[in-house]
């Protein structure tokens, strides 16, 4: 089982990734460190869920590096980042659609605890087994209010309730670092302080680092501590919320000065 450490943090040095000869991001320096929550904003095609893309392992950098704890993890797959504690939550859901709810959680716990998935009993074992998982699963899907949906196969849920499922998911691997990609898209607005309230809460911890992209720009000022701005795939502006909001360069990367950011 992974230790935790409490001098948890994610770098990524020069990071760059070409589509032919288009840098979707472009030498993207940045530190974060943990008892932090950092929003990345940008405009519309900025490079923002790239980066996190390239964070999580989801694309190979073109150059540049990305560092875990010093460690230099910039070859290492998906999973592995995932293990090392790396947590990401996707703008689109990622989910096993033919499983339920609960199903999809308790083996999130599952690979937590160490028990695994490599075979096809811990993967497709009755729910009267392996109690402490399912109880464990439950916990997280009442923590997003989908306790009454546990049974509920995943692609039959509504979008809003998917995104949920999603955060469960992710609170259920216990990262040391959270990664939402627009984690309130799609939810109804009654839906949307369940999410909100879950990040402050992971945030409260103090010993977790927090990356989350937003286009909302409340929640953005609700809940960041510091805020990073991309254009064009490049890092245009970092620091506290009130001076980037207001900065020059940041008002100027937004349709003509706009400030909803």
């Amino acid at each position: 089982m992974r230790g935790r450490r409490t001098t948890d943090m994610l770098e990524t040095q020069s990071l760059t990734i070409r589509f032919g000869g288009h840098a979707a991001v472009d030498g993207v320096t940045c530190a974060f460190q943990p008892g932090t929550l950092t929003s990345i904003v940008g405009p519309n095609g900025a490079g923002k869920t790239t980066y996190f893309n390239l964070i999580s392992g989801q694309l190979p950098a073109t150059s540049g590096k990305v560092r875990l704890n010093g460690e230099d993890i910039t070859g290492w797959p998906a999973p592995r980042r995932t293990r090392a504690g790396l947590g990401r939550a996707f703008q689109l859901t990622n989910l096993f659609p033919n499983l339920s709810a609960l199903e999809n959680v308790r083996l999130a716990v599952q690979v937590r605890s160490g028990h695994g998935m490599g075979r096809a009993l811990d993967l497709f074992s009755r729910t009267t087994t392996h109690r402490e998982l399912i109880d464990k699963a439950r916990e997280h899907l009442a923590a997003v209010s989908l306790s009454d949906r546990a049974d509920a196969i995943a692609a039959t849920l509504p979008h809003g309730d998917q995104r949920k499922l999603e955060v469960a998911i992710l609170l259920a691997l216990e990262p040391d670092i959270f990664m939402f990609d627009e984690p309130t898209a799609g939810m109804s607005i009654d839906e949307v302080p369940t999410i909100l309230d879950i990040i402050a809460a992971i945030k409260a911890r103090s010993d977790k680092t927090i990356l989350l992209v937003e286009h909302k720009m409340d929640v953005v000022r609700s809940l960041s501590d510091r805020i990073v701005v991309l254009h064009q795939g490049r890092l245009v502006a970092d620091g506290k919320p009130a001076a980037v909001i207001n900065s020059d360069i940041v008002r100027e990367a937004y349709l003509g000065g706009a400030a909803d950011v």
